[in-house]
């Protein structure tokens, strides 16, 4: 079997333990890997990817498939998918009916509030990472704070402030 394709099942799978809250959690990791340590892609490669697959309707776990795909064609999407989503699934699975049967357990909402926490934290390295990935110049790093304070301070849909940062970056001015 091709070794990168062992690579990429073997981080894959430990990834998928780490995705509490989904696989926005295990981004920066999977940034960590794949762009620091194997150098399979650029920074700009994988802010890319990720894009396509947070614009891409269905869930955010994409971004799994995607990076498989970059970095060994169809097997490696095949095999990294496979990879983060089997095991685990089969783990929820299990831990949901545990969880259920210890529905009035005193422990049960520090546990949900502990890994509540845990989520929180890694999804905001996961904006970090991409921030930092991203913003390589003052003016992308103005999109990227006024992108960011437009979403939290206001209604707005992020993909109006997208499309906005889009549309300079077309006209040139980034």
């Amino acid at each position: 079997m091709n070794p990168v394709l062992i690579q990429l099942a073997w981080r894959f799978f430990l990834l998928g333990f780490v995705a509490i809250g989904g696989a926005n959690a295990a981004v920066p990791e999977m940034h960590r890997y794949v762009v620091e340590v194997e150098r399979w892609m650029t920074d700009g490669e994988f802010a890319a990817l990720f894009a396509i697959a947070n614009a891409a309707p269905g869930p955010n776990v994409l971004i799994v498939t995607l990076v498989g795909w970059h970095v060994a064609g169809i097997p490696g999407a095949l095999v990294t998918t496979v990879a983060m989503l089997g095991p685990t699934g089969l783990l929820v699975y299990g831990v949901f009916h545990v969880w259920n049967r210890m529905r009035n357990a005193p422990w049960r909402p520090a546990v949900q509030n502990g890994l509540s926490a845990v989520t929180v934290g890694l999804v905001a390295a996961t904006a970090h990472i991409l921030t930092l990935a991203t913003a390589t110049n003052i003016r992308l790093a103005a999109v990227t704070a006024a992108t960011a304070a437009a979403s939290y301070l206001t209604k707005t849909n992020p993909l109006w402030c997208f499309a906005a940062a889009a549309a300079l970056g077309a006209a040139g001015l980034l």
